[in-house]
């Protein structure tokens, strides 16, 4: 014969005891963020803004392949190629990214883009203040994206390194401008050379 079920005794001791967490916790010392007037410590590799890196001698890693763009889950990079010349130089390689937006109002974060990247031109920084008024705003261009110059660099475009080719880039054998490196002139963004603009 089966046993009955033992019956509970009622009393107080049963909502004293569900409580129990909430007494815990009204003593504990509370955390209180002060942000933003204390900023906010991220951890060394947190997942924020993108940054388009340069090699040491200031011409972009970025070779214009679209390869993030297509690892990226929410469809929020889009990256327009270009062809380099001898005489509008901005990577070392045949290409470089000539329109290179990525959109943070569908960007979710998650680095695939990074791990896509044949070159680590795309990384990712410990910046996460990306909100705004605006979603236009939110649509961060390469100029944005692209880093800033560091000491011994030359702004793109201009020539490789004398004597160097793609490869010695992208083994690390370039460390610096070559000495007289001199910026190029850009006309791939719509600005007309000198000489058509006198004939005009």
């Amino acid at each position: 014969m089966a046993e009955e079920p033992k019956e509970t005794k009622p009393g107080f001791q049963n909502p004293v005891a569900g409580f129990g967490v909430t007494f815990k916790a009204m003593f504990k010392k509370r955390l209180t963020e002060q942000y933003p007037e204390q900023p906010k410590t991220t951890a060394p590799r947190f997942h924020g803004r993108h940054q388009l890196n340069r090699h040491p001698d200031g011409l972009e890693k970025c070779v214009g392949c679209e390869l993030c763009a297509w690892a990226c889950p929410a469809d929020a990079i889009y990256v327009e190629g270009a062809d380099n010349t001898d005489e509008e130089r901005y990577s070392p390689g045949e290409r470089y990214g000539r329109v290179y937006q990525i959109n943070y109002a569908r960007c979710i974060l998650c680095g695939l883009c990074i791990e896509a990247c044949p070159t680590r031109a795309l990384t990712m920084t410990n910046e996460f203040e990306l909100a705004d008024s605006s979603r236009a705003n939110l649509i961060y261009t390469k100029e944005q994206l692209l880093a800033g110059l560091e000491e011994g660099m030359v702004d793109s475009p201009h020539s490789i390194f004398p004597g160097t080719d793609e490869q010695d880039y992208y083994r690390g054998l370039v460390t610096e401008a070559a000495p007289g490196t001199e910026r190029q002139v850009a006309h791939s963004k719509g600005e007309k050379p000198e000489e058509e603009e006198a004939d005009a």
